[in-house]
């Protein structure tokens, strides 16, 4: 038996789980195409998402397709869970991507299409809601070839638009217009086809030129495109065919050394963790002894025994004595498991961080005093969850700060702290994540048993830049074994904790770290004593040294805070782009030359993250309505004006006076 496992991805409301919902339906794992607006749709199964009508967690259901399996992932669309869409990426092997005829390529949609041609996930496009009035066909595909990918091929034509007679006819061998088109494309990354088509055309039949479009579709360098509806069923059949067809299943290498990755945790009834994980080869049974580990930490591997596990198999989740590869399981057992971890070397994998950390922040807090410990609790399990939440304790403060895409995200936290914890919590005003990068090299050190280190241990430290989302290095200029390994230990994880607030109090999220000097006190103690922790060093002691000599580091370094930026496009009436770029201009944007045309104008540009908000509620009013704004991350730049700054949650090691008093209670 093959196996695919497939992603759906769109915009918010482009029908995407409409969509998966008429997929079941037709392989039978339904007897009925559930709804959307009814909040009865099989992988909506949060409350919250039928009473909204969005997805907002991944679901994954199976069915069969002749001989494939299909393990099909349904992923949110609207923009604030993208961390969700970013965790399904990892486990694909093939995605189909939905767009409204109605309204065309929207924001999301080139972000999705962006990430999944540089992870080269082979996908398909399907233009769903042809069934809809301003339905559109021809000026779609265009408008689909100039903003997502000129790879695309129409795979055949919509007819009778806008209404539910609305339909899709494949096209066939005897469509001389589409072989044509074939030979077109696919001559754009075959040679050898180019030189056999001006040599001798008919020596490309129909079926080989087939052939080669679902070989490039699997290499992700086509997109053949598909018009239908998942409420009439329109184009579907089709659909199905070329998920059988175009996209790469395989059978799974059960004899080879286990590898999997999760990209999913939650919690049972009972409050038991459960590791959602793709298996991408050989076999986990029932009371293995499992390794897994971070994804980007191999060294800190832990171990665990599987207690229990399900499959994903025809619709529903069937317990099995094992999870074999190709496969999604579900795992009991693994009490320290993470979103992101790796089972075994976890070959096959998606390498992860596809999109950009959330840009926004607020502070939570419970409506009872008396809920403080419980939310604590709570936030805890939604972060491991959700591990872009990034929870941030300000113990001086007595407060929790959690981290956003957006404001819908906030209202989903907040019913689900009231729904599933039964606390009721308030934010504050969100605000925006800066991050501060090095301006050049530092370096600082500290000696055990000289003034004016009170801590009996060395610590030498030099920062320097790295490149963009490198991330934390650390390394060694010292001997490993001029002192105890688990206070170099407690050096490095010291130095990653410190990092996560710089001189401004933002984190430092690509620096390289060098530890130049060690030292410690053997272990010792007075005369028939036992150990004296005053005479000899103890990890503490680099623990509460290493941000000292970090800090000092980092400021003779220098580091400049970067703001969040978002490339905008904005869609306005000609008439109104005076009084736009005017407001943009108030707003710090960095816009283009305007595209005018005779009634509607583009305009495209940069624009602060911190001002993306006050641009949409400002549209409406500068364009009497019409105004359509997309706008998603693109970079960080450098603040221009006043530095902001962001309070400090740990004991200001910038400080060595107060520092010292609340890590000694002395100076």
């Amino acid at each position: 038996m093959k196996l695919l496992n497939l992603g759906i991805l769109a915009h918010v409301d482009a029908g995407k789980t409409s969509l998966t919902e008429r997929l079941l339906y037709a392989a039978g794992v339904i007897d009925e195409v559930g709804s959307v607006d009814h909040g009865n749709t099989q992988t909506d199964s949060l409350a919250l998402e039928r009473q909204r009508g969005i997805t907002i967690k991944s679901a994954v259901v199976s069915f069969a397709i002749d001989d494939v399996t299909v393990n099909l992932i349904d992923t949110p669309g609207h923009p604030d869970f993208i961390a969700e869409v970013e965790r399904a990426l990892s486990v694909l092997d093939g995605a189909v991507l939905v767009i409204s005829a109605v309204e065309g390529v929207q924001a999301q949609t080139r972000v999705l299409m962006r990430t999944l041609q540089r992870l080269r996930i082979p996908t398909l496009i399907f233009v769903n809601k042809v069934d809809r009035r301003g339905a559109q066909s021809a000026e779609l595909l265009k408008s689909i070839t100039d903003r997502l990918s000129a790879d695309v091929i129409a795979m055949g034509s919509a007819t009778d638009l806008g209404g539910r007679a609305a339909a899709f006819t494949p096209y066939g061998r005897d469509d001389a217009g589409f072989e044509a088109a074939m030979i077109e494309l696919l001559a754009e990354h075959d040679d050898q086809l180019l030189a056999t088509y001006v040599d001798n055309e008919e020596m490309l039949s129909y079926d080989a030129l087939r052939a080669r479009l679902a070989e490039q579709t699997r290499r992700a360098l086509m997109h053949p495109v598909y018009f239908g509806s998942a409420i009439t069923g329109a184009g579907t059949d089709a659909l199905i065919a070329a998920i059988r067809e175009l996209l790469p299943a395989t059978e799974g290498k059960v004899e080879a050394p286990v590898s999997g990755s999760v990209f999913k945790v939650e919690r049972g009834r009972a409050g038991e963790k459960i590791a959602f994980v793709r298996m991408f080869s050989g076999a986990i049974r029932t009371r293995d002894r499992l390794r897994f580990h971070s994804s980007s930490r191999v060294d800190e591997g832990k171990e665990a025994k599987v207690t229990a596990i399900s499959v994903f198999d025809g619709g529903s989740v069937l317990t099995k004595p094992e999870v074999t590869a190709g496969q999604i399981g579900k795992l009991w057992g693994l009490g320290d498991i993470q979103i992101g971890d790796v089972i075994g070397d976890g070959s096959g994998a998606v390498q992860s961080g596809h999109f950009a950390p959330p840009t926004l922040e607020t502070v939570i807090a419970p409506a009872k005093p008396s809920d403080q410990g419980n939310l604590q609790v709570a936030l805890s399990q939604l972060a491991e969850q959700d591990p872009l939440i990034n929870l941030r304790q300000d113990d001086v403060r007595q407060e929790t700060y959690v981290s956003l895409y957006g404001e819908v995200q906030k209202e989903v936290i907040q019913t689900t702290l009231a729904n599933e914890f039964g606390i009721d919590v308030t934010f504050r005003e969100t605000t925006t994540i800066c991050i501060e990068r090095l301006d050049g090299i530092g370096a600082a050190v500290e000696f055990n048993k000289a003034d004016p280190n009170p801590f009996l241990a060395t610590v030498g430290l030099r920062v320097e830049p790295a490149p963009v989302n490198s991330g934390v290095s650390f390394r060694l200029e010292v001997e490993l074994g001029s002192m105890p390994y688990a206070f170099i230990k407690a050096v490095e994880e010291t130095v990653r904790e410190t990092l996560r607030q710089g001189v401004y109090g933002w984190e430092i999220p690509d620096v390289s770290v060098v530890m130049t000097h060690s030292g410690y006190s053997a272990r010792q103690s007075h005369a028939h004593a036992v150990f004296d922790k005053s005479m000899s060093s103890t990890a503490g002691d680099f623990r509460n040294l290493t941000p000292l000599v970090l800090m000092t580091a980092l400021q003779e370094a220098g580091t400049t805070v970067y703001e969040p930026m978002h490339r905008f496009r904005l869609e306005i009436p000609t008439d109104t782009v005076r009084g736009v770029l005017a407001t943009l201009t108030r707003l710090r944007a960095i816009p283009q030359v305007p595209a005018l045309g005779a009634e509607t104008s583009v305009l495209e540009g940069e624009i602060p993250a911190a001002a993306v908000y006050q641009l949409e509620q400002q549209l409406p009013g500068l364009s009497r309505g019409e105004g359509v704004l997309e706008s998603a991350f693109e970079r960080y730049q450098p603040v221009t004006g006043p530095i902001p700054t962001r309070p400090r949650t740990d004991n200001d090691p910038l400080n060595r006076r107060d520092y010292l008093l609340h890590v000694l209670r002395r100076v």
